[in-house]
């Protein structure tokens, strides 16, 4: 089949590599132009690049509705078009225009978590797993028919960083298997069930912020879903920010006050988290690892000389910092 593939960071090049190792024609690449978001930054393998070695024409473009745009895709006669992490809509003219329709490729168990950043919204939320859907593309944000679909499960040691991998991983093959289903003629594809559909906006610093009223284990996990490369989750002691490089969950609870810097656990320290801490049934967040704005990075207990005082959401002016 002839494929036009819409790809763009590191899911679309290997997306397009994979359809490149097969007997498919790629007659055409679009891709986003680079950016200095700094979280389109941290997987930036070049789609555009990989078009050019193998020649194969480029079309960089931000959004994919330019008469320019869909002449080229007409011209490319395409059987089918592919998409894996293309950051903005495409329009109905646009992929309708292959014979077969546009098959896109998104790294979650869709119905939900549609939209960006879904691997690590899915661990920030305590899910049992995460996984890669392939469906046709229709009118609607990530919710055409379900091709195929696969998954891999969170274990309590994942960061984001892990769920990266094994998602990429998926995107190669689970592209090529649902080329050949489409080249057989297969047509009896899974309609998604819109009641369980979720949809998330693109990650920002001030998602990254911690709210001591979380529950610890939510805190632990948004902690583990914003690992380096990504931007780390953070806090304020007094008016120093800290970001937060590693945490766990105590087995005993911790009452009183949230933020409450407790007591030390090895190299790490308790902080008293959850709305309801005051009840004393929660159990508290051990911050293990730290970085300061300096870049220097400290144990936990390397960072807080001594206990007492409160960690908080946004900085303030005291004497809780070392």
């Amino acid at each position: 089949m002839r494929v036009v593939m819409f790809g763009y960071m590191t899911w679309g090049h290997r997306t397009l590599a994979a359809i490149l190792g097969t007997t498919h024609e790629v007659p055409l690449v679009v891709t986003h132009p680079d950016t200095d978001n700094p979280y389109e930054r941290v997987f930036n393998d070049s789609v555009a690049d990989l078009a050019a070695a193998r020649g194969i024409p480029v079309l960089v473009r931000r959004r994919a509705s330019d008469a320019e745009l869909i002449e080229r895709i007409t011209a490319a006669r395409a059987d089918v078009m592919v998409v894996a992490n293309w950051r903005t809509w495409i329009p109905p003219t646009v992929f309708s225009l292959p014979r077969l329709g546009t098959l896109n490729v998104h790294d979650a168990l869709l119905p939900a978590y549609a939209g960006f950043a879904p691997l690590n919204w899915a661990l920030i939320n305590g899910e049992p797993e995460v996984g890669v859907t392939a469906h046709m593309m229709n009118a609607e944000f990530d919710a055409g028919d379900i091709v195929l679909q696969r998954a891999t499960p969170i274990t309590d040691e994942d960061t984001v960083v892990e769920l990266f991998d094994r998602t990429l991983a998926m995107f190669g093959p689970i592209t090529v298997d649902a080329l050949a289903l489409l080249a057989d003629g297969r047509m009896d594809w899974m309609p998604q069930d819109r009641k369980q559909a979720s949809c998330f906006h693109r990650r920002c610093e001030e998602d990254n912020r911690i709210d001591w009223s979380w529950p610890a284990r939510d805190i632990a996990n948004l902690v583990r879903a914003q690992v380096d490369p990504y931007p780390n989750a953070f806090c304020y002691h007094g008016p120093r920010r800290i970001r937060v490089l590693r945490a766990s969950v105590t087995e005993a609870p911790f009452g009183g006050t949230p933020g409450r810097i407790f007591i030390r656990r090895g190299d790490g320290v308790v902080i008293v988290a959850g709305v309801d801490a005051r009840r004393g049934r929660n159990p508290g967040l051990v911050i293990e690892r730290v970085r300061t704005d300096d870049g220097r990075e400290h144990t936990g207990v390397g960072y807080f000389t001594t206990m007492g005082g409160y960690l908080t959401s946004h900085p303030h002016a005291g004497p809780d910092t070392p």
